[in-house]
């Protein structure tokens, strides 16, 4: 390294992210559709209402080679809540970025990645705050694209050469489709297109998703049992994934007895599918979440149940996924990567999970953009998690392929360039 390109300055644009901002205890706590609105004041400190638009900036990063290298700051559909960052209003923010971040990017060897996402990761407002995660997320993006065109590799390369455990990207990554509120039209669509795993499902009211028994759920996994055989066929196995947004423990009072009953005839609504459930139980912090999930994993492994729980809720950070693993709090975690800040963060997530026995599923948001969905491509490329999320966006045909098609040209790419044995990697 040390070739001699530099960062000469940074460009900010405000823009859309591809979805929405939703307030989650409004909806949980029964705000009604309008439509593709919501009614209702919203409960969650920044938000205008229970549904605005998303939003985003666009960082790009002029390098003194004439190339330019951008990423995109995003934050997550549920912002505000369970220890995440707030809404993230283009306006509010694009002030500190020019004041604090754009000063501190220019001059910056473009060819060194991993130092210079970690600096700028630990970077505070002058008040002794750190920077929003949306702002870190989006500002390491393009600094790993700069690292990337100043030394003529892929992002995923560039990955696999400063970062010890990471891979060449020469393996495809399976590709989670979730399917928003239309989860039966789009459950189809990624049965059609043999998305790895589905449907996410966004179960995220008991009374007119999940059911005050559970019971709208069980029907939907039964019915989603037979349309996968119906036009999926029989050689189409696909990992069925549900979130269910904490809304079994709200349904059954927190009992883990009824909540491991439940379980066991979702699995076996489900059988011969593979089923994972996301956040179960939302116990409103962190070690009350950590203790509820390790005991409800204890008594599923137990039991012979073979549900993989997997943890969302309350685990937002590095920290957070080092935390988890420790105390058995899951059999995977969501490496939610807006909330971990800066992408290098997401990295090191992945990795340690690998190392610790962890299930490591590389999510994020349907909130995210284009450009931030591809760079997450190479970090799964590099990491090789279990699962990635094909994002952004719920309407499930333009995630996939963004996501899918960002992975088949550089797996194409590295391949033609270094004659690699698919089979090898590093």
């Amino acid at each position: 390294m040390g070739n001699g390109v530099y960062i000469e300055r940074a460009v900010l644009s405000a823009g859309l992210s591809g979805f929405y901002f939703d307030d989650q205890k409004a909806i949980k706590a029964g705000a009604e559709h309008d439509g593709f609105a919501y009614r209702g004041e919203p409960l969650t400190p920044g938000f205008r209402a229970v549904r605005q638009a998303g939003e985003s900036v666009s960082v790009q990063l002029l390098l003194s080679d004439g190339q330019v290298a951008y990423g995109d700051c995003a934050a997550v559909q549920y912002s505000g809540v369970d220890g995440r960052d707030p809404v993230f209003v283009a306006r509010d923010f694009l002030p500190l970025l020019e004041r604090v971040v754009v000063p501190r990017l220019t001059g910056l060897p473009a060819d060194t990645f991993r130092a210079n996402a970690e600096a700028l990761d630990r970077l505070a407002t002058p008040d002794g705050r750190r920077l929003h995660t949306a702002i870190r997320y989006g500002v390491t993006q393009a600094l790993l694209d700069a690292a990337a065109r100043a030394r003529h590799l892929t992002m995923a390369e560039v990955i696999a050469a400063e970062y010890r455990g990471a891979y060449l990207p020469t393996e495809r990554v399976p590709i989670f489709g979730q399917t928003g509120d239309d989860r039966y039209l789009n459950a189809d669509k990624l049965i059609i297109k043999r998305a790895d795993v589905l449907p996410h499902g966004l179960i995220n009211n008991v009374t007119e998703k999940l059911g005050a028994r559970g019971e709208i759920l069980a029907e939907y996994v039964r019915w989603l049992n037979r349309r996968i055989r119906e036009i999926g066929g029989e050689d189409y196995r696909p990992t069925i994934h549900l979130d269910v947004y904490g809304t079994l423990g709200l349904a059954f009072d927190n009992d883990l007895d009824r909540i491991v009953q439940y379980l066991a005839e979702l699995e076996r609504l489900a059988h011969p599918y593979h089923l994972r459930l996301e956040g179960p139980v939302d116990a409103g912090g962190k070690q009350a979440q950590m203790d509820v999930l390790a005991e409800l994993c204890h008594r599923l492994h137990d039991e012979g149940i073979k549900v993989e729980i997997v943890a969302d809720e309350w685990c937002n950070t590095y920290e957070d996924v080092v935390d988890f693993t420790a105390a058995g709090a899951g059999d995977m975690v969501q490496i939610k990567t807006p909330d971990l800040g800066g992408i290098n963060n997401s990295i090191e997530a992945v990795l340690y999970c690998k190392t610790h026995g962890m299930g490591a599923y590389l999510g994020g948001t349907c909130n995210e953009t284009e450009r931030s969905a591809q760079v997450c491509v190479h970090v799964a490329l590099a990491t090789r998690p279990v699962q990635m999320l094909a994002k952004p966006g719920m309407g499930v045909d333009e995630a996939l392929a963004v996501v899918y098609n960002e992975m088949q040209r550089t797996i194409a790419l590295v391949r033609a360039r270094r004659k690699l044995d698919p089979a090898k990697g590093r």
